[in-house]
């Protein structure tokens, strides 16, 4: 079992995965926020490789990119930055690239560096399954997690096929669009998260849009996983030594524990 199926092979626990972007707002910062995450509860982060055409990204995200790569962060910087990470903390580390990033590396040079790193698995959101043959079959070998996204539009074929060939977890974007923070949950929600559970026992995690204690709470009523980004890359911004940030994130996870302690008290029907 690898380091990410491990996180779901507690019963009951609802996972709480953070996004920060690699070098934003700098290499120092990200290298003091992921242990933070970690000790305040955090079962996975994903470390973002900042690419020029981010297409799932908004705002947020977009910017955190661009101060990033202005200031120098290529892949082989991310590689040495989670190399560091894993020598300070025993969570599951997920790169989020696109696919421009992983072919100009190599596939085969950028797996085997990410074994070699400490990286547990990679979630490439402009990758459709049609095309992953070759890269399921080298992350497979790394012993990598190839975590695929489904959206609401996703056709009953489609939420098939990525049920099948998605390891570790499931990536449901909550919405037809791109990340960020939301004042609400789109309708339907629900609906999406049950059709896609009836196809697959995998755990099924939800992203984009979430950003604050209610919403995570909804998405733990009906996920295994609850996926923030564009929310804690705001909360990086504040000068405050991480104090907002971590407050957040504790708050986030004393949800996630409560949705957890009611759906444990219910007992079998």
């Amino acid at each position: 079992m690898t380091r990410v199926g491990h996180v779901f092979a507690t019963p009951g626990r609802k996972a709480l995965i953070p996004y920060v972007t690699v070098g934003y707002p700098s290499i120092d910062a990200t290298l003091e926020v992921v242990p933070l995450l970690a000790a305040a509860g955090c079962d996975i982060v994903e470390l973002g490789i900042p690419f020029s055409d981010p297409l799932a990204d908004g705002a947020t995200i977009q910017k955190a990119g661009f101060h990033a790569l202005h200031n120098g962060v290529t892949p082989d910087v991310c590689l040495d930055v989670a190399r560091r990470l894993r020598a300070s903390v025993d969570i599951p580390l997920l790169f989020m690239t696109y696919l421009n990033p992983i072919f100009a590396h190599g596939l085969e040079r950028f797996c085997h560096a990410c074994c070699e790193c400490g990286v547990d698995g990679l979630i490439v959101p402009d990758m459709p399954p049609e095309e992953g043959e070759a890269l399921e079959g080298l992350t497979r070998d790394q012993d990598l997690d190839l975590v695929y996204l489904l959206a609401p539009t996703s056709a009953d074929e489609r939420v098939q096929m990525v049920a099948e060939r998605s390891r570790g977890f499931v990536y449901l974007v909550s919405l037809t669009g791109v990340t960020g923070t939301r004042q609400a949950l789109p309708p339907g929600l629900e609906s999406f998260v049950q059709r896609v559970r009836t196809a697959t026992p995998k755990p099924l995690c939800v992203g984009f849009g979430i950003s604050n204690p209610e919403q995570a709470r909804r998405v733990a009523q009906m996920a295994d996983g609850v996926i923030v980004g564009s929310r804690i890359i705001q909360l990086m911004e504040h000068d405050d030594g991480f104090t907002s940030l971590t407050g957040f994130v504790s708050q986030l996870r004393d949800t996630l524990n409560e949705v957890s302690g009611a759906e444990a008290g219910q007992g079998p029907s």
